[in-house]
């Protein structure tokens, strides 16, 4: 079979087969862990598995799909520069206390959403700080190169590109089934963050970065700075005022990095010229 027939077959069920792959290496990352115990013998297992799957996934991206679908190149796996790297990830904070807001907004116009303070024991802070290494490092390398980068990179007009990031948007949520609403709008977030920055990494970064803000608000309720209200189906997380402050505070931080940033890139760009 010639390379352009085998493009034509696979092009199309490249989102189908994304998913299903993703879904794959999450379900064998997730094994060690499967009866609930979080032991950490059972997460460095987790940790190790994740690795490998991300190492594999980054080879089937950077090496295999541009050979197949050569307009593929039109998204870089560099990673951006620390500055800018820096910039994303101050907006994240904002993005988690929107998310928040938002699925209870949206959940509350179909049912009564029952909210409750967030407790915790230093043991179970303990098993949440083990827990968000892989929530913060790993996981979200994994789930953008599947559901955003292999899925969408063969595709080259943007409403294409967009289309395919709102049916991944839902099979991701599908994926996490507690948190279908919250899910779907963040890897959708994602999704047209990797389309207009061309670039997997800032995906990336907004997505640990929503997880790291996650964990330190469990540091923060442990150590009693304020009040997280919480529904555990679906998932939604509220913070109090004085969070989003500062997750407004730290977007203004971000966004002025990144026009820093961009002005220096546009000057450099005019003196090559």
């Amino acid at each position: 079979m010639e390379m352009s027939s085998l493009r034509n077959i696979l092009k199309p069920l490249m989102p189908i087969l994304a998913a299903v792959y993703g879904l794959m290496v999450i379900y064998m990352t997730a094994l060690p862990m499967a009866d609930g115990n979080e032991a950490l013998g059972r997460q460095v297992l987790t940790w190790l598995l994740t690795l490998i799957a991300i190492a594999l996934t980054y080879i089937l991206v950077h090496r295999v799909e541009p050979k197949v679908f050569p307009v593929a190149k039109q998204f870089s796996l560099r990673f951006p520069k620390p500055a800018i790297a820096l910039g994303v990830l101050l907006l994240a904070p904002l993005w988690c206390v929107a998310e928040g807001y938002v699925v209870y907004g949206l959940t509350s116009l179909i049912h009564t959403v029952h909210l409750e303070p967030i407790s915790y024991t230093p043991e179970e802070l303990h098993e949440d700080l083990l827990a968000s290494i892989h929530a913060v490092l790993l996981a979200p390398v994994l789930e953008e190169l599947c559901y955003r980068q292999l899925p969408i990179s063969p595709f080259q007009r943007r409403r294409t590109q967009v289309i395919v990031c709102l049916v991944m948007a839902l099979l991701f949520g599908i994926v996490h089934v507690r948190n279908f609403l919250g899910a779907s709008l963040a890897a959708m977030l994602y999704g047209l963050v990797f389309i207009w920055t061309r670039n997997i990494w800032y995906a990336v970064i907004l997505h640990a970065g929503h997880n790291l803000t996650a964990t330190l608000l469990a540091v923060y309720c442990m150590l009693d700075l304020g009040q997280i209200r919480m529904s555990k189906m679906p998932v939604i997380i509220l913070s109090d005022a004085k969070i989003v402050v500062a997750a407004v505070v730290l977007a203004i931080v971000g966004l002025i990095i990144l026009q820093r940033e961009s002005r220096d890139i546009m000057r450099k760009n005019e003196t090559k010229i």
